[in-house]
């Protein structure tokens, strides 16, 4: 393993300025491309999709504004250590039970309230579903690298695990804003508040599975895909009201947790290749 360097100066919480900077710079600035130059884009990047290459790109920002911060500070030692927070598995059974059965329960609750429980499976035959599970498994769950590997440890540093979780998603939801107004993007199709507020809920859930986890980038990855799997029925709206009373359920029930520092995790790097303290890395 490349041994990691020791940052000249430490990673505070700082780093969250660079860290937005970089991810809705590229992002809205692919974006505007879409939105301003739509025509001349789509003549030479293809039609805008999820599969469209542009479209990846500006979906893989945060990962990439995690990436060069983690270079920045601690080297390429630094990105493997960060990579390895992959292999954090380890959380209670429940949690687990919940990521891998009690999503799709949501989901499917969902859509027996909303009505489109009965709705035919959108692919066919079906099969065909493989490739979109696939483009699923390596698209939206890529930002966690961002919005949980590097930015809520940041941000932990400094608040306590609900406030640091309502931050993110606010900024996750407004950085996801420019999907609205871009035709052939699935947001295109929705309405934006109660994504914004889906988006808040949401973050708390995945702050709580975060830090039950130890920091493990890989749970915060499948849960995103879980969210976006395309398998499971449309439930709009009320996958949010669910969601959300999960999320209100989490903070009732864990509020030790959720409003102190004894649970939340801190560090960038895999547990115990942090080069500084948490407390000279912080304040």
């Amino acid at each position: 393993m490349k041994k990691i360097d020791k940052p000249k100066t430490p990673m505070t919480i700082k780093a969250i300025f660079p860290f937005i900077l970089i991810a809705f710079g590229l992002t809205w600035g692919i974006a505007s491309l879409m939105l301003f130059f739509n025509d001349r884009f789509i003549a030479i990047f293809g039609e805008i999709s999820t599969s469209n290459p542009m479209y990846i790109l500006a979906v893989y920002a945060p990962a990439f504004a995690a990436f060069i911060l983690v270079w920045r500070y601690y080297g390429l030692g630094g990105i493997g250590s960060f990579l390895r927070r992959l292999t954090l598995w380890r959380m209670s059974l429940a949690w687990w039970l919940f990521l891998i059965v009690g999503i799709p329960i949501l989901f499917y609750l969902a859509s027996a309230i909303t009505g489109t429980i009965t709705d035919p499976f959108p692919y066919s035959p079906w099969h065909a579903v493989l490739p979109a599970l696939v483009l699923m498994l390596i698209l939206g769950p890529v930002e966690e690298f961002g919005w949980r590997g590097l930015a809520l440890p940041l941000l932990q540093r400094r608040f306590t695990p609900f406030w640091a979780s309502v931050i993110i998603g606010i900024i996750w939801g407004i950085w996801h804003l420019p999907a609205f107004l871009i035709g052939g993007t699935p947001q295109s199709e929705w309405v934006f508040l109660p994504f914004f507020i889906a988006a808040i809920a949401l973050s708390i859930i995945m702050t709580a599975i975060f830090n039950a986890s130890k920091g493990s980038i890989l749970t915060a990855a499948l849960f995103h895909f879980q969210l976006n799997n395309p398998i499971w029925p449309d439930a709009q709206p009320w996958d949010t009201i669910l969601f959300s009373a999960v999320a209100v359920a989490i903070v009732i029930f864990k509020r030790r947790t959720m409003f102190t520092h004894s649970n939340a995790v801190t560090t960038i790097l895999y547990p115990g290749d942090e080069p500084l303290s948490v407390n000279q890395a912080n304040r």
